[in-house]
């Protein structure tokens, strides 16, 4: 699905956050390699990533799989990237929300270092913000609004409608929705997450597998300035073998 996207559009580089892509929580070196075939550039992550712990050693094996930046320092793997396509370098800017989530560093202030660092060698950056709060990711995008490319937010599954490119020529969405079973709760099978709005007990979720569809955000730039001048976002269907055991809920 992801080579024909990259024809239909003419795509030179493709971001996607694999977060959930192991069965819904975190992912595996195995699937990582897989989504790297499928024609993904670069993978980000957020929250989960550390959900299976076989994916420790891969930071060192692959380093365009990409954890927050704002994870504390000794934690494995790197938050942002730096690549050569073309004529051109192309960063990619992992960072992640702190309301409603872990209390790790700010991410605004590991942003503006990043940036120090990321804006001598190119222009072009984007931005995953992986947030819970919408108004945390939109203070991001005010924030870095003319600094970046792009800043597009992930985390919540649920696509939404305010994209836009700011005259400063920043791309903004709130979230770009996932990749999975949209006959569902956020990816789960509907009846152990109503059991658990209905009753307060815990129940073990597990990965639906109807209507999957891959969600995501085409943003066209002028590499010479870094800046964004369209971004369009896309649902489309999609099939998959097996997709209950190979699930994929790439927010991006």
């Amino acid at each position: 699905m992801i080579k024909p996207l990259r024809e239909k559009h003419a795509a030179d580089y493709v971001i996607a956050n694999v977060e959930n892509a192991a069965g819904g929580f975190g992912i595996t070196p195995e699937m990582a390699r897989k989504v790297f075939s499928y024609g993904v550039d670069i993978q980000t992550s957020g929250n989960h990533i550390w959900d299976r712990h076989e994916i420790i050693k891969y930071f060192d094996e692959r380093p365009k799989l990409l954890r927050p930046a704002n994870y504390p320092s000794r934690s494995p793997g790197i938050g942002s990237y730096v690549e050569t396509i073309g004529n051109w370098k192309i960063a990619t800017l992992n960072l992640m929300g702190r309301t409603y989530m872990k209390d790790i560093d700010c991410p605004f202030q590991v942003a503006d270092r990043e940036l120090t660092v990321l804006r001598r060698e190119t222009d072009i950056i984007f931005v995953d913000f992986h947030a819970e709060a919408t108004s945390e990711k939109q203070a991001m995008l005010y924030y870095l609004d003319g600094k970046v490319t792009a800043v597009i937010g992930s985390h919540t599954h649920v696509q939404t409608a305010d994209e836009h490119v700011s005259k400063r020529g920043t791309a903004y969405i709130t979230d770009a929705g996932m990749t999975g079973a949209h006959d569902s709760i956020i990816g789960m099978e509907k009846e152990p997450s109503l059991y658990r709005f209905l009753t307060g007990v815990p129940k073990r979720f597990t990965t639906a597998a109807d209507d999957v569809k891959l969600s995501g955000v085409v943003v066209k730039v002028d590499p010479t300035e870094g800046r964004a001048h369209h971004l369009e976002r896309f649902r489309l269907d999609f099939e998959i073998e097996n997709f209950r055991s190979d699930a994929a809920f790439s927010d991006i």
